[in-house]
């Protein structure tokens, strides 16, 4: 059901207040700071009406009061107008990004890094494992009937496994293979590994094809896809928040940022919307838990048809406009640097 237009500017007002002060908001406050043409007693009557349809909450202790989970759904869907970063945020945005080093897990990171900095929340960001690209893969000779696999991707990602070699393979032999599997996967992505490649291999290398199928294997298992890598970020950052001084409030928040499915799920970019910033507000975040916390989440893009997703996590109390705004520009300039890098 939408409320009514002064309502409507009331919980707003509630909402900017508690986000910008940390305090419950009186209605004598309200009268003061934004202009409505009400008196105090006008706005209490409407804040108590409010309260009743579950928008706001009065603590206890005060006669003020604060938005519910309900409260800022209503605000965030319906009365919320994003906010574009300043000048000076887009040039700390761009340095970090447009950064020298061209491997995607540093863009990511370093992306993570100054959006915890800008917003004092944690960060968090995925990479889908299909987007990484093979740069090197180097069979090594490892003590009498034994070889080490490693593999370096674009990510920075580097695999390594120890494989049994069969009699009458030598070290010359593995630098043969070497060199032919550099030569055909180098460049290729891991979602771009197909049938037809791997059939070229194997016809070109064909008089190893037992201890072949062997690397091809590890290399299939190393690198499916198991869900997408999650980046963490900002937890010095999230400590500036007067409600992480609460030490059961911090545990619950470090407990979740361990949970590698649940964020896993959280993060998947099918939850959230193909355009735009997607916003999720206490039980959409923390079902289970004693506190609440607040998700705000942006897909970008790679390139294969992938996507990642970055986000912050931080209380529900949090400057949803400005964070949304954000996100938004950030998620923009990180799509044209990754499509520079790989085009």
């Amino acid at each position: 059901m939408l409320l009514d237009e002064r309502k409507a500017r009331i919980l707003a007002a509630v909402v900017e207040d508690f986000i910008s002060t940390g305090e419950p908001v009186g209605s004598r406050t309200i009268a003061r700071k934004y202009g409505l043409g009400v008196s105090p007693a006008t706005i209490r009557n409407e804040m108590a009406d409010l309260e009743e349809m579950g928008y706001l909450e009065q603590p206890h202790t005060s006669a003020g009061r604060i938005p519910s989970e309900l409260g800022y759904r209503y605000y965030v869907d319906y009365l919320m107008e994003p906010q574009e970063p300043t000048d000076e945020e887009k040039e700390l945005i761009r340095a970090h990004i447009k950064h020298k080093a061209k491997e995607l897990a540093t863009v990511i990171q370093r992306t993570g890094q100054i959006l915890a900095e800008l917003t004092h929340c944690a960060t968090l960001a995925t990479v889908p494992r299909g987007s990484d690209v093979f740069r090197h893969l180097q069979l090594i000779p490892f003590g009498r009937g034994k070889a080490m696999v490693l593999v370096v991707l674009a990510s920075g990602e580097v695999v390594h496994q120890f494989i049994s070699v069969p009699g009458g393979i030598t070290a010359y032999d593995l630098e043969t293979i070497t060199e032919v599997l550099n030569a055909k996967l180098r460049g290729v992505s891991v979602a771009d590994i197909k049938a037809t490649l791997l059939r070229e291999i194997r016809r070109e290398l064909a008089r190893y094809r037992r201890f072949l199928d062997m690397v091809l294997e590890l290399l299939r298992e190393a690198t499916e896809t198991k869900g997408d890598r999650i980046f963490r970020g900002g937890l010095p950052q999230i400590l500036f928040q007067p409600e992480f001084h609460n030490v059961e409030r911090l545990r619950t928040l470090l407990g979740l940022l361990e949970q590698e499915d649940y964020l896993c799920d959280l993060l998947s970019p099918q939850s959230s919307p193909s355009e735009g910033v997607c916003i999720r507000i206490g039980s959409e975040v923390n079902r289970t838990g004693k506190f609440a916390f607040s998700l705000v989440s942006v897909r970008y893009r790679l390139p294969y048809d992938l996507e990642g997703v970055l986000a912050v996590l931080g209380p529900t109390r949090m400057p949803y406009a400005r964070i949304a705004g954000l996100l938004s520009w950030v998620a923009n300039s990180l799509n044209e640097e990754l499509k520079q890098i790989f085009g």
